[in-house]
């Protein structure tokens, strides 16, 4: 079992937080010195590990995150660290603290998660939303404890019948509408609005509109994606002729790894006509020749050597709602994954070469898009 936080010295913080520091380049940690606080020698060691085993960014950063948030819960509910492995008692712990009832709750204040864990949680920014956790979310951290406990060559208890059982039937207790990563796709009616904010040759016009363009017309990629996209994964092809005009620029983004590849294979996705341009238009003013391809832009217009993180690129797309006067809360960057399907849906585009352009694995994922932007007006929907 880790120490107590007590016994941690301030030295063992700042080790932590230099080590932290040490492997930012593939995890990026905005909280580093939060982390260093929080998390255990063993902890920021597993981390390293994961780091030299070659784990994507992505899965990093979710990794740390619900680590954070699992030391954090333990101190507040128990007083100690996180013990390796976990017992059951703890996991069932979890699951009552976080898949709960707020029916039963308003008759029983001792149901569900404690005020007093709820307050400290809260206090430290670990807690946000009112109400119990989406059983997606719970499932999520559990998975990755396991994941953790098994990188430590550990066996823990988060396959027991008992553990199982509680959240099913927390879940059914609960019924709950699965909401969308964006509450409303961004089709290109909607994009057509964003970029008519994005009218001016300022820098920031340039950047904008090229992001949101590529982001679209690339299959809806992920902000992620967006954010770390760098000069050296562009290559120029053959420009694609029409019957009537010249023919239309054409570039291939090489993906990489991605959420849904190893990195192995070279997925590669094509943009063509007016999205070359307006990314072309950006890197030429920006004077970018290689590296980050979308960048912060500083009060001065300076263009920052550094990339937009994730939560920046999804700003900026909720800033552009709201200057087109839409509800930029209904928005998000995964409104383009979604809106880029369902555009094809409209203008009918075959699934199977939407996919080859969404880098989608799955057709029941994909479909689900798909397939609602004719739902409503099918003629499945209106036998009578």
């Amino acid at each position: 079992m880790a120490s107590p936080r007590k016994s941690v010295s301030l030295s063992g913080v700042e080790r932590r937080s230099v080590e932290l520091d040490t492997i930012a380049s593939v995890l990026p940690i905005d909280r580093r010195d939060e982390l260093a606080e929080l998390l255990t020698d063993q902890d920021v060691e597993t981390l390293r590990h994961l780091v030299n085993e070659g784990m994507g960014a992505n899965t990093l950063r979710a990794l740390t995150s619900d680590l954070a948030y699992l030391e954090a819960w333990g101190l507040a509910a128990t007083g100690k660290s996180l013990p390796w492995p976990a017992p059951e008692a703890l996991l069932l712990k979890f699951a009552a603290h976080h898949l709960w009832d707020p029916a039963k709750r308003a008759s029983d204040a001792d149901h569900g998660m404690p005020a007093d864990v709820d307050e400290k949680l809260r206090r430290q920014g670990f807690l946000k939303s009112v109400g119990p956790h989406a059983p997606a979310t719970v499932r999520r951290r559990l998975a990755n404890w396991s994941t953790l406990t098994r990188w430590r060559g550990l066996d823990g208890a988060f396959a027991s019948p008992a553990l199982k059982s509680a959240i099913r039937l927390a879940v059914r207790a609960v019924p709950r509408t699965r909401r969308r990563k964006s509450a409303k796709a961004v089709t290109s009616d909607v994009l057509a609005k964003l970029l008519a904010t994005c009218a001016t040759d300022s820098l920031r016009d340039l950047r904008d509109r090229a992001m949101l363009m590529v982001a679209f017309a690339s299959g809806g990629r992920r902000r992620s994606e967006i954010a770390g996209l760098r000069r050296e994964q562009l290559t120029v092809e053959p420009p694609i002729p029409v019957e009537s005009g010249p023919p239309l620029p054409s570039l291939a983004i090489h993906l990489g790894r991605t959420k849904t590849s190893t990195g192995e294979q070279d997925d590669v996705v094509y943009l063509t006509g007016r999205p070359v341009e307006a990314l072309n238009a950006w890197l030429t003013a920006a004077r970018i020749e290689s590296g980050s391809v979308f960048r912060g832009i500083g009060r001065w217009g300076t263009v920052s050597r550094r990339a937009l993180d994730p939560q920046s690129v999804n700003a900026i797309l909720k800033q552009r709602a709201e200057m087109a006067g839409l509800e930029s809360g209904e928005y998000s960057v995964h409104g383009l994954r979604s809106g880029y399907l369902t555009e094809a849906a409209n203008r009918g585009i075959p699934l199977p070469e939407a996919m080859e352009q969404s880098r989608h694995r799955s057709v029941q994922q994909a479909s689900s898009y798909y397939n609602n932007a004719t739902r409503r007006s099918g003629r499945a929907a209106r036998m009578l």
